[in-house]
């Protein structure tokens, strides 16, 4: 993905002049940019695909993790609002969809509405956070996220990467267990819809209409197979689904008027 200058918090790539959507990625935890390489290929013509890149990974390994999902958001938005004005699909994955509601909640503070959030594999904000993983030692944290599908099997069994993402890995997990939703956040206005992997040990499937509450706009719940990890499996349909009632067209004719 090419870079959009030193210290940038997004990696953009597919991209477009004008395009008519862009649609924001944000990784789970542990997960980078190169997460979300196979998403590109699979846009609808005219949108654009830009991915957070956190600092503690990637060709941001050698930056200090960020562990609060605030100031993330607020790093990642203050980019995106530098960029050219298109219809923005905000999706995020686990800690990635808290940092995707938080950047939602800034863009709309500063007259940007969405054109929606998407989020995937994570409870509402009111019940995110909490937890003791991150206390584990490293035999048990790596153990537990192992145990939930996220790392591929070579890896999992390699001493020298283990001790290498594993301080990363240990950030992001205390980043999103000491999360604490806002106070008094505004309602945003924006649809919302929200994947559940059919599975998922970490997230209540009875909870995750609560999701709904944080905007006055349309809302639903869609179920896949694939567990925790189930957005990079059937990577096309997933993208088809999350585009299918997006208006591409009406866009696509705003960006070129």
């Amino acid at each position: 993905m090419a870079r959009t200058g030193g210290r940038s918090w997004l990696r953009r790539s597919h991209v477009v002049a004008r395009p008519a959507v862009r649609l924001v990625c944000f990784p789970h935890a542990g997960g980078s940019a190169a997460s979300y390489a196979g998403f590109a290929g699979e846009l609808p013509a005219r949108a654009e695909l830009a991915v957070a890149q956190y600092p503690g990974r990637g060709d941001r390994f050698v930056e200090p993790a960020v562990e609060d999902v605030r100031r993330m958001a607020a790093q990642v938005s203050a980019e995106l609002l530098t960029l050219e004005p298109t219809a923005t699909v905000l999706f995020g994955h686990s800690l990635g969809a808290l940092v995707a509601y938080e950047t939602a909640l800034v863009l709309q503070r500063s007259g940007v509405r969405p054109e929606r959030l998407v989020v995937s594999a994570s409870p509402p904000p009111r019940l995110a956070g909490g937890g003791d993983t991150h206390l584990r030692d490293d035999d048990e944290l790596w153990s537990i996220v192992c145990g939930f599908g996220g790392v591929e099997p070579e890896i999992a069994a390699d001493a020298d990467l283990r001790s290498i993402l594993l301080p990363t890995l240990r950030s992001d997990v205390r980043a999103n267990e000491l999360y604490e939703p806002p106070a008094q956040p505004i309602a945003l206005d924006c649809p919302v819809v929200c994947y559940h992997g059919i599975g998922d040990p970490l997230v209540d499937e009875a909870q995750l209409a609560e999701w709904g509450e944080v905007s006055t706009g349309s809302f639903s719940v869609r179920r896949r197979a694939g567990g925790h990890f189930h957005v990079f499996h059937e990577v096309g349909e997933l993208i088809e689904d999350i585009f299918a009632d997006v208006p591409i067209d009406a866009l696509r004719r705003r960006a070129v008027s």
